[in-house]
Parts: C-alpha cells; sequence; structure tokens
C-alpha cells in the first residue's frame, strides 16, 4: 500500500500547530527573558532554595522553547526530503526510493515524539509544574505488601533515574521481615508533580508469593500518594498549639539503629490527624523544617481535594474519580501489568518495575484530560 506522504505531513503539522498554540513560543520568550535577568540577580544566591528554583524553571523553560524549534526544523527536513525525492524521480529512481525510505523513518519518529509532547500539554493544573512528594505504604498482603511497596518505590526512583530527575527519599519505615511499611521521597523537576499525579492511587500485585514455602499465589496490595510540594508563596499557616512533635532515632532496616541522637522527628497536625516522619536530614532542626514542609504540602493536597469535593457536590456528581483498584501486576499465571482506568498493559513486566512506565503516566494524563472534559460538558 503506497503511503500518503502528504497526508503523513500534514498531520504532523497539524498536530505541531495545536501544540504550538497551547504552548506560546512569544509568551514562553518573555518568560525566558524575566527568568534569565532574574538569574542575574546579584543577590540570588543569598537564598539558595529561590535561586534553585530559578535555575530550575529557567532550564526547563529553555528546553521547551528547543525542543519547539528542533520539531519545527525537523518538519521542514521531512518535507524537504519528499521534495528532493520528487525531483530525483525521473533521473535517478534509486536515489528517489533512498530519500523516501529516510522520509518515513523520521515521520514515524516525529509521530512519536509529537505525540510525547502533546501529552505535555495537557498539564495545565494549578499545582502540575510543582515538584512531586511521593509516598508509599504497604496495604493488605502482609510481606509480599510490603516487598510489593519496596518494589513500587524502586521503580518510582528508577523512572526518575532514567529521565535524570533528581530524587531525594525523605523517609523510609522498614517492614520486620522485608520490604518496607512506608516511603515517602520527593521528585525534583518541573511538572513532576502533574506528571506522576496520575499515579496515585491504589496497585495489586498478583504473584507466587518467594515468602510462602508452599509457593502459593498470594494478592497484595499497595497505596501510592502524590502531593505537589509547597512552595513559600503558598501560604499555609500551621499553628504551634496544631502541633505535637516527638523526637526519636533514625533506623534501618529491621528497626537497627543508624543513629546515636535523637534526630528524626515526628510530626503530627492534630485537627487532621495527619503524620509525617523525617529522618533523612542529619539534624533535628533540619528534620524538622523538611517535616514542616512536607505537612504543609499534604494540608494544601487536602483543601484541594475538600474544593474538588464540594464543587462535585454541588455538581451533583458523588461518584469517586479514582477507584480503589487502579493497576494490576500480574506475574502469575501469565506476566502483564495493565491500567485499570485506561486500558494500556505492557508485558515485559521486569521492565515495568525497572522504571520504564512512561506509556502508563502518559496513557493516564491522557486519560485524565478526558475525563476533565467529560465532566465539563
Amino acid at each position: 500500500m503506497a503511503i500518503d506522504y502528504q497526508r503523513e505531513i500534514e498531520e504532523l503539522n497539524r498536530v505541531y500547530s495545536q501544540i504550538v498554540a497551547v504552548k506560546d513560543p512569544e509568551q514562553l520568550e518573555a518568560h525566558i527573558a524575566e527568568l534569565t535577568e532574574a538569574s542575574l540577580a546579584p543577590d540570588l544566591w543569598e537564598d539558595q532554595e529561590k535561586a534553585q528554583a530559578v535555575t530550575s524553571k529557567l532550564s526547563h523553560a529553555q528546553a521547551e522553547m528547543d525542543k519547539l524549534q528542533q520539531m519545527r526544523q525537523r518538519l521542514e527536513d521531512v518535507q524537504t526530503l519528499l521534495e528532493m525525492a520528487e525531483e530525483e524521480d525521473a533521473a535517478d529512481a534509486d536515489m528517489a526510493r533512498q530519500l523516501r525510505e529516510d522520509a518515513q523513518e523520521q515521520i514515524v519518529t516525529l509521530h512519536k515524539d509529537l505525540a510525547e509532547l502533546e501529552v505535555k500539554t495537557l498539564l495545565s493544573g494549578e499545582y502540575d509544574e510543582r515538584n512531586a512528594v511521593v509516598t508509599i505504604r504497604s496495604g493488605v498482603g502482609g510481606i509480599d505488601a510490603a516487598d510489593f511497596a519496596q518494589m513500587l518505590e524502586r521503580m518510582y526512583l528508577r523512572w526518575a533515574e532514567r529521565h535524570s530527575y533528581p530524587t531525594k527519599v525523605l523517609d523510609t519505615s522498614y517492614a520486620e521481615e522485608a520490604g518496607i511499611k512506608s516511603a515517602t521521597f520527593e521528585v525534583q523537576a518541573p511538572y513532576a508533580y502533574g506528571t506522576l499525579s496520575v499515579e496515585a492511587g491504589t496497585h495489586r500485585l498478583v504473584r507466587i508469593s518467594p515468602f510462602d514455602n508452599q509457593g502459593r499465589r498470594q494478592t497484595s496490595f499497595a497505596a501510592v500518594e502524590v502531593i505537589p510540594l509547597i512552595e513559600t508563596t503558598d501560604h499555609i499557616d500551621i499553628p504551634e498549639t496544631d502541633l505535637k512533635i516527638d523526637v526519636f532515632r533514625s533506623s534501618g532496616p529491621g528497626g537497627q539503629s543508624v543513629n546515636t541522637t535523637d534526630s528524626a522527628v515526628r510530626m503530627t497536625h492534630l485537627p487532621t490527624g495527619i503524620v509525617v516522619s523525617m529522618q533523612d536530614e542529619k539534624s533535628q532542626i533540619q528534620n524538622r523544617a523538611a517535616a514542616l514542609r512536607v505537612l504543609q504540602s499534604r494540608l494544601l493536597q487536602l483543601r484541594r481535594e475538600e474544593e474538588e469535593a464540594k464543587k462535585k457536590e454541588l455538581a451533583g456528581d458523588v461518584k469517586a474519580s479514582w477507584g480503589d483498584q487502579m493497576r494490576n501486576y500480574v506475574l502469575h499465571p501469565y506476566q502483564i501489568v495493565k491500567d485499570l482506568r485506561t486500558g494500556y498493559e505492557e508485558g515485559n513486566t521486569d521492565a515495568v518495575f525497572d522504571g520504564e512506565i512512561d506509556g502508563f503516566i502518559d496513557a493516564g494524563i491522557r486519560w485524565r484530560a478526558g475525563q476533565e472534559v467529560g465532566q465539563g460538558e
């Protein structure tokens, strides 16, 4: 079947035009100029946190602009190849065929790259551009659930590593025999929250338990929570009287002590019952500050959820947007990972647990955008 190259080019240009309409290169250029000016301020590095935020946003904005410009150039290059092939048709049929083959290879790659870029245009939520704080908790399933929680933690950390996103493990509560009760880590990248927020929910693992000496199949569960990292402009004030603060020694696997001083901090927000533990930093003061920041982030998320619940109540929609179980990881009797919301699935379970989850994330972002459009109708 002959390939309709002109139709392919028109489709690529259509998708690119939609991306440009959302990205708005002129506005992006103005944003880059503003961030560049801020990055050159002589007193910028007096506030390290602010300086890192400015330089990170500048790097991300410049990368976005570079992608748009490179994509435009690639589209023009493919068009040029096809025009050259037409000119060679009469003079050199072999050369014309080679040029079209090269163009087809580039068209396939462009479709994939534009699809990935298009997904990013769907991240337009209020907090989508923030860093993400991810918490994984083991659920029903005993030792297997604790082991599954640790598998998920590694999966997300490997995903971040594949994208060169810095991560910071903030707290880990180890289970007695294997795995973890819970773990909290930060992913430091623009749009980390918007990207990873579709991973929030209950994950289910089915496998032959390595902890069962009779080799029986075991089903276990783990919960993933994703919240945006608080920024100083959010103004979540927490009165001291609303906090209960306990200090203790940091511990490692199996409960072993890894610190000889009471530097770890457990912070309880009395009005909501939210508890945050922090033991990554070396001093109690640093752990207290880090715990307060994560607590503020969780209160910010709680406020958003309450606002969304109120909107749904007013609209007469009392159904939850997310089911109790959003993804299955099946390792026996067959191997497949399937998202129950989007229908997206992968058969290479080892690759998924090694961090190759972009397909699930992209499908989730598109699914969420579709849900929001449906609710707005």
